[in-house]
């Protein structure tokens, strides 16, 4: 019983004290706020509020060119003196927490993101805010903001280039001679980032902080070069004119070159690499080359479309269009490539026609008709003959192809898989013996040969200058 009493004596001191302590912040709160007046700004008519900042920031991203503008979650924090809000005493707290309710009651500075766009705090479950206010009466406010601001981006060496994304920020109503902003632990320690911050397509390179002073006129707000500390120039007498301090921060980011060598650079090269295929295709084949060309440019344009719906419509050319462009280039090139060797090095059709039941004629036209026996088949070869010599000497020149090809008609017959096997290993002498047995067929253009050594050279030519050009341009922009 003894022990049973003793411990609700001591809950009974403690529920006291307790009480006491509650009532003693009440009362030290109701003493502060009797006669405050929160229409002035503290120290009214005398120096100006020096308000510090510094910002934990949490996260960023997305980061959209499109829009050009950045996102970011951070904890912004500021704190200034209010000597109206001292308090002294025995027993009173050094810093005393109070609810975020009372700053409804306090002057807080009215500070403005110039550059933001749609920014916001976050209130779930409750307002993310804290507020503290100390014996001296420096008061903390903190609150958990997501910022999204606009960031000019120059888009020339996209996507190997690095951006700079301002933020800056400062009172909206008051000038220098009323509120000055100054990081709190000075320009290069202002700022933290979360350890496990990381960006999806960028690299946070650096984030330097300074502050500058901002002019601003009726119409829109103009950097000064210099200026007089807390006093206006003599031109600044309008009501609307003042000089404005201001906190900025830019972030330094670098653009990560995974997804477009995965996407587009890769993808692009292959095709220009698969178009060079028709350099190995036989003349004959027109439907073929044509066919593969064709394929190849519509591929690359559709390439083109789909990665310029990312990034704004800005009316300067990207790295990534000039090597897009280039790439298409190279695939046009191709099929111009085969309308010269069509043009210049292929003479008749080379055209098969099945038929079994005819012999060697002249058609109507003037043709020369020979059939030729292939693997238990029957071909008609037609052969261009001038209609005036169809008459005469066309019966001659038809015995002379008759006996060309009489050597032809019965090729030997090789297994695919043995054909196969050549053609993968590109055998000279396998090449020259299909040829001697089909002399009149698939002949290979002078002009090919020369493409086959000229477009690979080309293109490797163009990828060594245009990323030493930018690669290094990139470099330099990382070192300034």
């Amino acid at each position: 019983m003894s022990s049973l009493s003793i411990i609700s004596s001591s809950e009974q001191l403690s529920s006291k004290f307790f009480k006491g302590k509650v009532y003693n912040a009440s009362f030290l709160l109701d003493t502060l706020l009797r006669d405050y007046d929160k229409r002035l700004r503290p120290g009214f008519g005398g120096d100006p509020v020096a308000v510090d900042v510094n910002l934990n920031i949490r996260s960023m991203g997305p980061i959209s060119e499109k829009d050009m503008a950045y996102q970011m979650d951070c904890y912004f924090r500021q704190s200034w003196v209010d000597h109206r809000l001292e308090f002294h005493g025995n027993g009173t707290p050094t810093v005393l927490p109070v609810s975020i309710k009372i700053l409804d009651r306090l002057w807080k500075p009215d500070t403005n993101f110039y550059n933001g766009k749609n920014s916001y705090i976050h209130t779930v479950t409750s307002p993310n805010k804290l507020l503290r206010i100390s014996q001296d009466g420096r008061i903390l406010y903190s609150m958990r903001i997501t910022v999204k601001a606009s960031c000019p981006m120059h888009l020339e060496k996209f996507p190997m280039d690095v951006q700079t994304c301002p933020l800056k920020f400062g009172s909206h109503g008051y000038g220098m001679p009323d509120v000055i902003y100054k990081w709190t632990y000075g320009s290069h320690k202002s700022i933290k980032m979360a350890s496990d911050m990381t960006l999806s397509q960028f690299d946070l390179i650096d984030f330097p902080h300074g502050n500058e002073t901002l002019y601003q006129h009726n119409i829109g707000v103009y950097p000064l070069r210099s200026f007089a500390p807390y006093l206006l120039l003599p031109h600044q007498c309008d009501f609307g004119d003042w000089v404005f301090s201001v906190l900025t921060v830019k972030f330094t980011l670098r653009r990560h070159m995974g997804y477009f060598l995965i996407n587009v650079y890769v993808p692009c090269s292959l095709l220009v690499i698969l178009s060079w295929v028709a350099f190995w295709i036989n003349r004959e084949a027109t439907a073929d080359r044509i066919s593969l060309g064709i394929t190849t440019v519509l591929t690359m344009c559709f390439m083109n479309i789909d990665n310029r719906r990312d990034i704004p419509k800005v009316s300067y050319s990207t790295a990534l269009d000039y090597f897009i462009g280039a790439c298409f280039t190279f695939v046009i090139a191709t099929i111009i490539q085969f309308a010269g060797v069509h043009f210049f090095t292929k003479h008749g059709s080379g055209e098969i026609l099945h038929d079994s039941d005819s012999e060697d004629d002249v058609d109507e036209d003037g043709h020369g008709v020979t059939s030729t026996t292939c693997s238990n088949k029957t071909y008609r070869l037609r052969t261009t003959y001038p209609r005036e010599r169809a008459n005469g000497e066309t019966s001659a020149m038809i015995k002379d192809h008759q006996s060309m090809t009489s050597s032809d008609r019965s090729p030997s017959k090789e297994h695919c898989c043995i054909k196969f096997w050549n053609c993968i290993l590109g055998s000279s002498s396998y090449r020259r013996r299909q040829q001697s047995q089909y002399k009149h067929f698939n002949s290979v253009s002078k002009i090919d040969k020369v493409s086959r050594i000229v477009f690979p050279l080309s293109f490797i030519t163009f990828n060594v200058f245009y990323w030493a050009i930018y690669l290094h341009s990139n470099i330099n922009h990382m070192v300034m």
